[in-house]
């Protein structure tokens, strides 16, 4: 497969990650139990649903290539478990609005972090489309909307400075098996809150929203990112991942009733715009 192929299918597999994970505000207003209890069993789940598939894919070697993880494996397992601990506990105190509002400035944060930590440096395409996205944010922001509180909105945050490293972690050190590493960092996000959490089991409806919740968004997302983020350079992975920002609300907005403010409206579709601008332009690049 050419280079211009291997571009397109990045960006195809970084968009639908994208799609996956602006489900996830749905799923945590939906199931009935406290952030603790459903990242224990979506990290779970999502660890079995990702050890099926590489079992699948790879066979023995899904266990024989964990040698390779490293430091820099080690670094992504735990800002990859990290980053799930703080996105279903920065629900837990502020909007899906609100939280994806903070998680798109992740484009900006990446491309700040690539160029200290790797020297990669942004594409005007990519670097104008992350401005105006912020611009978009900003709009929303500025508001008030989404009445994020201050530990939601600092969980956000953190969890978009996780998801930035381990962009760039995955783009430095190709050695790194990915998909392990995903896996692995789901198990790490349930073990992490298995002392907070509650250990009955949930009546079979929620631990079947609970499974679709961590296979959907946690093993598909997870998969399909990991794949594509290496595949295009780590800004535009960033870039077209900050799609939950806009996309999130609207989950909500048809299952929920949550109405987003004309601020939200105008400024989510900024980021839309901007980013689908970048994608449609970058797809026609043969480089």
């Amino acid at each position: 497969m050419n280079a211009k192929w291997n571009y397109r299918l990045g960006l195809l597999l970084v968009t639908l990650s994208a799609i996956a994970w602006s489900s996830g505000g749905f799923f945590v207003r939906l199931i009935p139990l406290d952030a603790f209890t459903q990242l224990q069993w979506r990290g779970f789940f999502g660890f079995l649903g990702m050890a099926v598939f590489l079992g699948f894919r790879d066979g023995r070697r899904a266990v024989t290539n964990l040698q390779f993880l490293g430091w820099a494996g080690a670094a992504y397992v735990l800002f990859g478990a990290l980053a799930m601990f703080c996105f279903i506990n920065s629900l837990a105190y502020t909007s899906v609005a609100h939280n994806s509002i903070i998680y798109a400035t992740v484009p900006l944060v990446t491309a700040v972090l690539a160029w200290f930590l790797i020297r990669e440096k942004p594409g005007k395409s990519a670097l104008l489309a992350a401005l105006a996205s912020f611009g978009g944010v900003a709009l929303m922001v500025s508001t008030g909307e989404g009445g994020g509180q201050l530990l939601g909105d600092g969980l956000a945050f953190l969890m978009t400075l996780f998801t930035a490293l381990m962009i760039v972690l995955g783009r430095r050190h190709l050695e790194i098996p990915l998909l392990q590493a995903t896996a692995l960092s789901a198990l790490g996000s349930s073990l992490l809150a298995v002392p907070f959490a509650q250990h009955t089991l949930p009546e079979p409806e929620v631990l079947w929203h609970l499974f679709v919740f961590a296979i959907f968004t946690q093993t598909f997302g997870l998969a399909v990112f990991a794949l594509g983020s290496r595949l295009i350079p780590s800004m535009e992975t960033a870039l077209i991942g900050a799609l939950d920002g806009p996309l999130a609300p609207l989950w909500v907005l048809v299952a929920f009733s949550e109405t987003p403010t004309q601020a939200t409206i105008i400024g989510g579709t900024i980021v839309l715009v901007s980013i689908t601008t970048h994608i449609v332009w970058s797809s026609r690049d043969t480089r």
